[in-house]
């Protein structure tokens, strides 16, 4: 869902100048009916496996940084 956000904000409110909220939002629904004339499907390209290791590695490397840092927070108990 936010790549698609991404794409919104890339390719229609980033490159638009607006007078008023509903010439954004007539720009906005321009770009969802094309969007869905043309819309394909995404597309994961990495396994559940290579996202996990990957996770695993950013992790240990942060404790290398800054030891404790990747320890879940206790809450306050009131």
């Amino acid at each position: 869902m936010e790549r698609w956000f991404a794409e919104l904000t890339n390719k229609a409110v980033r490159r638009g100048s607006f007078q008023s909220v509903p010439d954004l939002i007539d720009k906005i629904m321009e770009f969802i009916e094309s969007h869905n004339e043309h819309a394909k499907a995404f597309v994961w390209t990495a396994t559940a496996e290579e996202i996990l290791t990957k996770i695993e590695r950013c992790r240990k490397r942060l404790e290398e940084i800054s030891p404790g840092c990747t320890e879940r927070k206790k809450r306050k108990v009131a």
